[in-house]
């Protein structure tokens, strides 16, 4: 897992992580979408919004610091036939609006990977705009 708090240039700060779900204290490890049901995949990708929440309520004391959900990129270690990436990613992306409503609706790329390290299904890296410290 990677997490940078920087200082920006103006009164804000932005937070990006990236991370892979976690099944029962484990790394997943697979790649599930060899057919063409992107079903399964929402809940990996789920999985890691609610490890980059827990990190951010972590470096931050308060997810009410989050002013928005910026941009997201979600990788799928997918089959070249898979062409579902998006509704994979959907799984975060839906979880980023039901937590911080219109202020969770962010920019995202979702794209199809050969592999991803250590066979893990997915991989999303967030950035973040959080106000600062009061």
């Amino acid at each position: 897992m990677a997490t940078a708090i920087m200082d920006g240039t103006t009164m804000t700060r932005t937070a990006a992580t990236a991370l892979a779900p976690v099944l029962r204290g484990v790394p997943a490890a697979v790649n599930i979408w060899r057919s063409h049901s992107a079903v399964p995949g929402r809940h990996p990708s789920r999985s890691v919004a609610i490890a980059h929440l827990a990190v951010l309520k972590h470096e931050l004391g308060d997810l009410k610091r989050v002013r928005r959900i910026v941009k997201v990129l979600g990788m799928v270690n997918s089959d070249p036939a898979f062409t579902q990436q998006p509704a994979v990613v959907n799984g975060y992306s839906d979880l980023m609006v039901a937590v911080f409503g219109e202020r969770g609706k962010h920019a995202r790329s979702a794209v199809g990977m050969a592999t991803l390290p250590n066979g893990i299904p997915v991989e999303v890296e967030v950035i973040v705009e959080i106000d600062p410290v009061r």
